[in-house]
């Protein structure tokens, strides 16, 4: 079998959609609202399909859409966020996503983007297209009546309140707390118009019905919104009719920590609840030992989430800042894209370039994508034997230069 792998013409939005409901086994129609939705929203140029030649159907799909990464030091880097992406098991080992991947790194290029972004479903894949796993995350659930929380402070003790307030209210307020959260957050994505549209039912797709949600928002003592907790809740109650419900926390955004104090203890001292489940929280979250008794936050989920692919070094190196000072000379290898090379990374100045100069440290772009930002180990990788070290302490350098204080965190499924 042959297939042609192509941006895709409006009129093969439909057959396309089908191809990735399939391969994401999410539904089996396509009906008319999503392809309008996915029309309004989707850059056909960057939406790719691969095509059976001897049946014309749509096998393969991958797009991606433009977005903002946060990187160490607050800057916003351009980054081509991929999703989407699958082939149909029919088709399937003939080398279709190979292509398409290449065409999209072709594409970056004369974007000029920075780095490729995604959130990986299975890990095995995408180290061969140069991502690294860049971030993780971790996911709790409260045992309530362990933390030791006095219940009846559902008010924060800091002068604050807590207010619960509609989906039209959450997105009048919540484009510019997420705006001043991602600044501060190394590994935070931006939002745009149809990420806040579904997430308040404005618009919702046919194999995603949209769910009410409660939305809590903390003031300080001087009126601001400094934090938002959105959440949901099951109706479980024992056989002897006692409500044992479990709260479901779906976003929590929070300016400090006494923001983030505040809506947990309120979301623990919800009547009728249980257990709390964090949804996907920094690894280095504050929740656990914010409780009196961190024990009763036990680990539900701990894995890698948002994996970053370097495109251009000279920018993306030049973009961050480092923790110490320090020069490194990167020899970067690099089987499928333009990343490779050997850079001069200055730490102090926050300058890289191409050099010709002796290397350090030789690595593959898949792991600078892990280092970027700062939540890898270079001295592990060296251990794993996915760096090699040409200069003694380049490891030991690298690990101070490239690590950060608080580990990067991504908020968003994309």
């Amino acid at each position: 079998m042959s297939a042609d792998v192509r941006p895709i013409a409006e009129s093969e939005l439909h057959d396309w959609l089908r191809a990735v409901h399939t391969g994401f086994l999410t539904a089996t129609r396509v009906t008319d609202s999503d392809v309008a939705q996915r029309a309004k929203y989707d850059d056909l140029a960057r939406t790719q399909g691969a095509f059976d030649t001897d049946t014309g159907r749509c096998v393969g799909a991958l797009r991606s859409f433009a977005q903002e990464l946060t990187v160490p030091g607050g800057a916003a880097v351009p980054a081509g966020a991929v999703s989407n992406v699958g082939v149909l098991p029919t088709h399937r080992r003939q080398g279709l996503l190979t292509r398409m991947m290449q065409a999209e790194f072709a594409a970056a290029a004369g974007r000029g983007d920075v780095l490729a972004t995604l959130i990986a479903a299975e890990y095995p894949i995408y180290g061969r297209y140069g991502f690294g796993p860049a971030t993780t995350i971790t996911e709790w659930e409260i045992d309530v009546p362990r933390t030791g929380l006095d219940r009846r402070l559902s008010a924060p003790v800091d002068g604050g309140r807590i207010d619960l307030v509609d989906a039209a209210e959450f997105r009048r307020i919540g484009p510019g707390l997420h705006d001043r959260l991602r600044a501060a957050t190394p590994g935070a994505v931006d939002r745009r118009e149809r990420w806040w549209n579904v997430a308040t039912g404005l618009e919702e797709m046919s194999y995603r019905p949209y769910k009410e949600k409660f939305h809590a928002v903390y003031r300080t003592a001087r009126g601001e919104v400094a934090g938002v907790a959105v959440y949901t809740a099951d109706d479980h109650w024992s056989d002897a009719k006692v409500p044992q419900n479990t709260v479901q926390v779906h976003d929590l955004l929070a300016l400090g920590p006494q923001a983030e104090r505040a809506l947990w203890q309120f979301l623990c001292s919800i009547d009728w609840v249980l257990k709390v489940r964090t949804g996907y929280r920094a690894p280095d979250d504050l929740l656990p030992q914010l409780l009196p008794d961190p024990r009763a936050a036990r680990v539900v989920t701990s894995a890698d989430f948002l994996w970053v692919r370097v495109l251009d070094v000279v920018r993306a190196l030049g973009a961050r800042t480092y923790e110490v000072p320090g020069v490194l000379v990167l020899d970067v290898t690099d089987a499928v894209g333009p990343a490779a090379g050997r850079y001069r990374l200055d730490a102090a100045a926050g300058v890289c370039e191409r050099t010709q100069e002796a290397a350090d440290l030789r690595l593959d772009v898949s792991v600078l994508g892990s280092l970027y930002l700062g939540d890898a180990s270079a001295v592990r990788l060296a251990a794993l034997g996915r760096l090699a070290e040409e200069r003694p302490g380049a490891v030991a350098l690298a690990d101070a230069v490239f690590r950060t204080a608080r580990r990067p965190w991504c908020p968003d499924v994309f």
